[in-house]
């Protein structure tokens, strides 16, 4: 009587063609560039909070900015951060010079706006004192948010994430 099943070397065969298709999905799928799309897309999604934060405030104030926004230079781009500390001025986009100042809006976490400041999704440097995002006031009072730290992903280029109303 013989017994059926599978010889070793027939297991190992299968289990060694499943590898190779698995690392072939693996390379086609692309997973950086799935990562760095998710990451950017966290960004965008923490760029319109963070406005949508100042507007709010902006309604509720009657039309007038935060203090600390309005104290903003125009036509210039701020860290948000803390103060006291200072900032980072080094952005890795190139059409953006930080100030040395900060933009402090952590009162909106106080009145209820935002829950907690986000922090960019890939920059270990984040804290609470630097988050990774900028603001820019033009001279028409028109507010705009960005992140620093844009990766390629699936485009061609890394994009500009910014925000402006």
């Amino acid at each position: 009587m013989k017994a059926s099943g599978f010889t070793l070397i027939e297991l190992l065969i299968v289990v060694a063609v499943i590898a190779i298709l698995a690392g072939l999905l693996f390379v086609t799928l692309k997973p950086l560039q799935r990562f760095q799309d998710s990451r950017n897309a966290q960004r965008w999604a923490d760029a319109n909070a963070l406005l949508s934060a100042i507007k709010l405030d902006q309604v509720d104030n009657g039309g007038s900015y935060h203090t600390n926004i309005a104290a903003m230079a125009d036509n210039t781009y701020y860290h948000i951060g803390d103060a006291s500390t200072g900032c980072n001025t080094t952005c890795l986009n190139p059409t953006v010079a930080l100030q040395e100042a900060c933009v402090d809006i952590y009162g909106f976490i106080d009145e209820g706006y935002l829950a907690e400041l986000p922090l960019e999704p890939n920059n270990t440097d984040a804290s609470e004192d630097h988050i990774g995002y900028y603001l820019y006031k033009y001279d028409t009072g028109q507010i705009c948010v960005g992140a620093c730290a844009e990766e390629q992903g699936s485009n061609s280029a890394a994009p500009t994430i910014e925000i402006c109303r």
